[in-house]
């Protein structure tokens, strides 16, 4: 089974970084605010547009890229983006 790992921009400019099966299922989940998916900082945080995705052969693959992206500067995030700052 594929996974992404994926990041969203959100209204107030932030960045949220997150894994899925279904990269476009799951942001319209975050835009609905379905409750019990484990997106609390998007309710908060309104999603914007996905801003980055890249596909991987496990999810263990995908959540090892979740984390080292979490991990990385708010100018590194954009990088990978290919955004300027915000």
């Amino acid at each position: 089974m594929k996974y992404w790992t994926y990041i969203i921009l959100t209204v107030d400019n932030t960045l949220y970084t997150g894994i899925a099966l279904n990269v476009e299922k799951r942001f319209e989940e975050h835009l609905a605010g379905v409750s019990g998916k484990g997106a609390k900082y998007t309710n908060v945080h309104k999603p914007l547009r996905v801003v980055y995705k890249k596909e991987f052969e496990s999810k263990s693959l995908a959540m090892k890229e979740e984390y080292r992206i979490k991990h990385l500067s708010r100018k590194e995030k954009l990088e990978l983006c290919g955004l300027r700052e915000l």
